[in-house]
């Protein structure tokens, strides 16, 4: 039986369940940020810098996702946690395979599941936040839900227990919104229309749009020529790095890799909240 009350912190690992501490650097106005499991220092920030260990975070937002999600919901979750800058950063990805909705097209049928996404970084490099998003079961296509602007105002000062079951509570009904939204888009046919010339417009790189158009006429093979298609090349570009989409990770050193790939699935929200994107929607 799951463990409602640990859903998420039974997933870090020892290596990321350090306290954090603080000590002196020989700059004026800077501190190092320690790691003191290893008695390491990990990032070098601000005085006025102060965050709480990635188990007190994760603990407090499954204690509101507890009390938020019925326990059919909450029933064979499945959280996946990504590190990043020598464990300064954690992505945690949270799945609910029975918050669900299917989203059907002229050649096939998918469900997309609920997910939750948390992000925490002790270095001052990543927001403390949580997200909500959706997760193609059939490609495992994942990304947040949302506005881009809205979603990159999200005020981080403000985040306590009440604003985020708030946010919980209506990220339910924003989710099932969403999943209207995208059967709405595998309506809309794109037949005739010069899918590649919009996506360049899109993503603004003539050589990402080509790789991007290659993308979206695979997924045509499967779901047919429709806007939930070119949604779900953008999708692919922001959940794989390798050869299956051609769009590997460059290697930059200090594991940000996870970071890359959590920063192109909000360069996605920022490409199907763009007014280029939204005209496909009056595609009759």
């Amino acid at each position: 039986m799951l463990d409602t009350n640990n859903l998420i912190t039974s997933h870090l690992t020892d290596d990321l369940m350090f306290n954090v501490a603080y000590e002196k650097t020989r700059v004026q106005g800077k501190k190092y940020v320690i790691d003191t499991s290893r008695d390491k220092a990990i990032a070098v920030v601000g005085n006025s810098f102060n965050c709480a260990s990635h188990y007190e975070l994760l603990k407090t937002v499954e204690d509101v996702i507890a009390k938020g999600r019925t326990p059919f919901e909450l029933s064979d979750a499945k959280v996946k946690i990504n590190k990043a800058r020598d464990n300064a950063v954690i992505i945690a990805d949270v799945t609910l395979p029975n918050v669900n909705a299917k989203v059907i097209t002229d050649l096939m049928s998918t469900t997309i599941c609920e997910r939750i996404i948390i992000t925490h970084g002790v270095d001052g490099t990543m927001s403390n936040q949580v997200w909500f998003g959706a997760i193609d079961s059939w490609c495992s296509n994942g990304q947040v839900i949302g506005e881009h602007d809205k979603l990159r105002k999200k005020n981080t000062r403000l985040f306590t227990t009440t604003i985020l079951g708030n946010e919980l509570e209506e990220s339910r009904q924003n989710f099932y919104e969403n999943s209207s939204k995208l059967n709405e888009w595998s309506k809309i046919k794109l037949d005739g229309v010069d899918v590649s010339e919009i996506i360049k417009n899109i993503v603004k790189s003539d050589r990402k749009a080509e790789k991007m158009s290659s993308l979206y006429y695979n997924e045509v093979s499967n779901r047919g020529a429709n806007v939930f298609s070119l949604y779900s090349a953008f999708t692919n570009y922001s959940s794989y790095a390798d050869e299956r989409n051609g769009f590997s990770l460059k290697n930059m050193g200090n594991d940000t890799e996870n970071i890359s790939m959590w920063n192109r699935e909000l360069e996605v929200s920022k490409w199907i909240s763009s007014n280029e994107f939204k005209k496909l929607e009056l595609v009759a």
